[in-house]
């Protein structure tokens, strides 16, 4: 059986290839854009769009001069008119977006709110009890202010800026400070509590309410279509789920 294709002095057959992908870790990431083709294969962009599409993406990728692009090909290995269906896709692909969850980021916004709120708020950590407790009665009295203590005493990155960390989004923090941010207001000075090996002294600044400006639209419109990406992925394939994100704990 002749081989499909050819590397230095391998010839790769067509069984071989999917062996080799997941090798090379390389088949999630296939298979991704297997169900993207498949998902955009009907979407429509005008002449005028594919056009503008194309010169944005030699523009980009400084493909302006015949020799350039020449180079790119021979490199990638691809035709001219494979070169334009790459530069399109990606349009093809905020259509389809844009088709399917434009008109459900409203309701995802109403659910996904109370994560998406950003605060400002100043930590302190120590692993001493007695004078986490101290620089808490020190700060609540006006003796010290919040950064000085910080700047001092803590143990953790945030004595670099005096405590002081954000704007994050309330999912950020640990789960334990996120709960007690929710139900702060701005200058409440939390009393001393346990954290893992901490004692935290905790003071929201501010809170910053999350709006659904274009901005967001765009963000909650890519979680949608990477959550889709997820099952879809999942329920073809008997792989591993695709990598997620992890909130911070700290």
């Amino acid at each position: 059986m002749t081989g499909v294709l050819k590397v230095g002095e391998t010839a790769i057959l067509a069984e071989e290839i999917p062996p080799l992908l997941k090798r090379y870790q390389l088949m999630p990431q296939f298979m991704r854009e297997v169900l993207i083709d498949q998902a955009i294969a009907a979407i429509d962009c005008s002449q005028e769009e594919q056009i503008a599409a194309i010169e944005k993406f030699t523009n980009q990728n400084q493909l302006t001069s015949p020799e350039a692009k020449q180079a790119w090909l021979n490199y990638h290995g691809i035709s001219p008119e494979e070169l334009d269906e790459i530069a399109i896709r990606p349009l093809k692909l905020e259509k389809f977006k844009q088709e399917t969850w434009s008109n459900k980021v409203e309701n995802y916004f109403v659910s996904r709110k109370s994560s998406l709120d950003q605060v400002v708020y100043s930590l302190i950590r120590t692993k001493n009890p007695g004078l986490a407790h101290e620089l808490y009665f020190r700060i609540a009295e006006g003796e010290t202010a919040f950064a000085d203590a910080a700047r001092e005493y803590s143990e953790g990155p945030e004595s670099r800026s005096g405590g002081l960390l954000g704007p994050v989004s309330l999912s950020q923090p640990h789960p334990a400070i996120s709960k007690l941010l929710s139900v702060s207001q701005p200058g409440q000075l939390w009393t001393p509590r346990p954290l893992s090996e901490w004692m935290v002294v905790i003071r929201l600044e501010k809170f910053i309410p999350a709006q659904l400006d274009e901005s967001m639209r765009r963000r909650l419109i890519d979680e949608l279509f990477e959550t889709w990406v997820r099952d879809q992925f999942t329920a073809i394939s008997p792989l591993a789920p695709l990598q997620t994100s992890v909130a911070s704990v700290s």
